[in-house]
């Protein structure tokens, strides 16, 4: 008990001790803050959506493929390991396809032990936090087997793709990133202006727009940027968290913000990429999209009308499967209901059809 509250101590005092340097060294200059091209992000009151020209070319001048690796953060749950299976499945399916610059995959298990699906998905065992150190905040938790697995694995790949257990990979994934800048997901949601008044806590000095409206996932940077902005990411939120009033601010986001404060305390910059990811029942057509995200439940009458806020008479919510897994062949949607939402469903059907050993 006693060196558990020491260790809660030394890491606490570490996290403020380290927040203070980045802002001297923000203070300092050291750290670009601008985005790299002949405008600087500070003249602009809005941060703009940057296009990604999809005509250009994004591999080396000599031709290899800039190969990113993704990353998964997982607990040991049934809830975060049934995604986790149909989130590698069709991983694999779509890893060697047409454009894709997809190398390895890893789910890192911050449960700090083994469990019986080692041999099926790449997995990296981290530590989590101490007892209580999260505040039932359990996504905290994140950054800090990120800070892990970045200090202990072997990486080949140059770039990391940063997702979640509820994605489902619609396409082959090209690398997004380019110029120094990372791939990110605007969040409507992820207000920096709104609450800046909060964050110059954390981030005393430079334009507010240098922080982008977005999250860590899903995210393609620099391997060697985000082993610099992981240990921030980490300690940056563990600071939110401690902090009564940005607790009350940003609630379950709050460690979004951690990471988009941190991205622009290291000075990496981000193309925000709309066509990143859709997320079912708001978003209709998958189109050019990538991931589909079911973080939010999907309602509907048999009509196919939503009815978003009561259980509908057909649903699917990832929630539904707290304790147990989804099983196979789940009905189909009523006609009416949304291409994307027909698509989560069908291709959560196909994974759980073909993984083997569905429901051990």
């Amino acid at each position: 008990m006693g060196c558990g509250n020491f260790f809660f101590t030394v890491l606490i005092t570490f996290s403020v001790a380290l927040i203070a340097y980045n802002i001297l060294i923000s203070a300092n200059a050291p750290l670009k803050q601008d985005l790299p091209g002949p405008s600087s992000r500070s003249t602009l009151l809005v941060d703009p959506v940057i296009k990604m020209p999809l005509e250009r070319s994004r591999r080396s001048s000599f031709g290899k493929k800039r190969l990113f690796h993704t990353a998964v953060t997982a607990s040991d749950s049934v809830y975060n390991t049934w995604q986790c299976r149909v989130m590698y499945y069709w991983y694999k399916k779509h890893k060697d396809g047409p454009n894709s610059e997809m190398g390895g995959f890893t789910r890192i298990l911050h449960s700090g032990k083994p469990d019986k699906f080692m041999e099926e998905i790449p997995t990296f065992i981290a530590q989590p936090l101490p007892a209580g150190m999260d505040q039932g905040y359990i996504v905290l938790n994140r950054p800090w087997a990120f800070v892990q697995w970045l200090q202990k694995a072997d990486i080949k790949e140059d770039y990391i793709l940063m997702a979640e257990p509820d994605h489902i990979i619609v396409k082959p994934i090209p690398n997004l990133s380019k110029d120094g800048l990372g791939a990110a997901f605007p969040f409507f949601y992820i207000e920096p202006k709104k609450y800046e008044s909060v964050l110059r806590k954390y981030f005393p000095k430079g334009p507010i727009t240098n922080i982008d409206p977005i999250g860590n996932s899903p995210v393609i940077v620099g391997k060697e940027s985000l082993k610099k902005i992981a240990p921030t990411w980490m300690n940056v939120s563990l600071a939110m968290k401690k902090d009564p009033e940005t607790d009350k601010a940003f609630g379950w986001v709050l460690e979004m913000y951690g990471y988009a404060v941190s991205s622009a305390l290291h000075g990496v910059g981000n193309i925000l990429y709309k066509d990143f990811m859709i997320q079912p029942p708001w978003d209709t057509e998958v189109g050019k999209k990538f991931i589909i995200h079911y973080t939010y439940g999907c309602d509907y009458d048999m009509k196919g009308k939503l009815t978003y806020g009561k259980i509908g008479e057909w649903r699917f919510d990832k929630r539904s499967y707290n304790t147990v897994i989804p099983p196979r062949n789940l009905p189909l949607p009523p006609p009416g209901v949304p291409e994307s939402v027909v698509t989560l469903v069908k291709m959560v059907n196909e994974a759980t059809a073909n993984i083997p050993n569905w429901g051990s």
